[in-house]
């Protein structure tokens, strides 16, 4: 699932880091952190400050697979399944923030935070439905370089 083609062992954390962070789903995964971190301000700030679970929780999974990719362990641990996992991860996350975003945009006219942070929500949405439909391309595409095996 990580972008890069050769792993670098001698590489520091901090090049790792950076070469991780300007590959596409590297990217991606630093922006989820990062609006779910926003996501999770906003919510915070909110006199209902019960929706910060889905930020907390969808912050905290994308900087796992982050660390985990940028570190490479996707293929030192090939008895995990990174590719079903991110795409579970990342559809997850799209349900939830929808459904949450939505209930604080439509209840949030009195409350400004909540309302900012249904529409960050929202746009967290957007991002995470982006980074599903590219988990299932890759798993499309891993599916269609399998050889199929038949039994005679």
């Amino acid at each position: 699932m990580s972008d890069s083609t050769e792993p670098n062992n001698s590489a520091s954390p901090k090049e790792r880091f950076i070469s991780y962070s300007r590959s596409r789903k590297g990217g991606i995964l630093l922006a989820e952190t990062v609006i779910s971190l926003v996501v999770l301000i906003c919510y915070a700030a909110s006199i209902y400050s019960g929706y910060v679970t889905v930020a907390i929780c969808e912050m905290v999974f994308a900087g796992i697979f982050f660390f985990v990719f940028m570190m490479d362990w996707d293929k030192q641990f090939p008895f995990v399944s990174w590719v079903w996992s991110d795409f579970f991860r990342v559809v997850v996350g799209a349900v939830l923030y929808l459904i949450t975003s939505l209930i604080c945009v439509i209840s949030g006219s009195k409350d400004a935070a909540l309302l900012a942070g249904g529409v960050f929500g929202l746009l967290a949405t957007v991002l995470f439905a982006y980074d599903s439909y590219l988990s299932f391309m890759a798993l499309k595409d891993r599916r269609q370089q399998v050889p199929a095996t038949t039994v005679a």
